[in-house]
């Protein structure tokens, strides 16, 4: 029953990965995009974790999960703080509404 249960989560887990995809695609700024890919990477943790449940390797995915977390929170500290630096929100706005003139 465990088996079938983390098969499901994992499968609805995946899917709901892809409305994120669409946002990363699309997104109208670039702080939309730094949300979906973050949202990807907390979504593989969970993965990562049910992936262990289906091996009964809990506690080596969760290290990997763990580890992933950080790279992933991080990451996009890093590239936020470095748009944050290069472009202001406002500038970034502007430019999003002229080219969609």
């Amino acid at each position: 029953m465990s088996y079938w249960f983390a098969v499901l989560m994992g499968a609805s887990l995946f899917t709901l990965m892809i409305p994120v995809v669409y946002r990363i695609w699309v997104g109208p700024t670039e702080f939309d995009r730094i949300l979906g890919v973050n949202v990807i990477g907390t979504k593989t943790a969970v993965l990562l974790v049910i992936t262990g449940t289906l091996f009964d390797r809990v506690d080596m995915f969760v290290d990997f999960a763990i580890a992933y977390s950080l790279l992933n929170f991080v990451g996009a500290i890093i590239v936020a703080r470095y748009l944050n630096r290069t472009i202001s929100l406002k500038e970034m706005e502007a430019r999003e509404k002229k080219s969609r003139a």
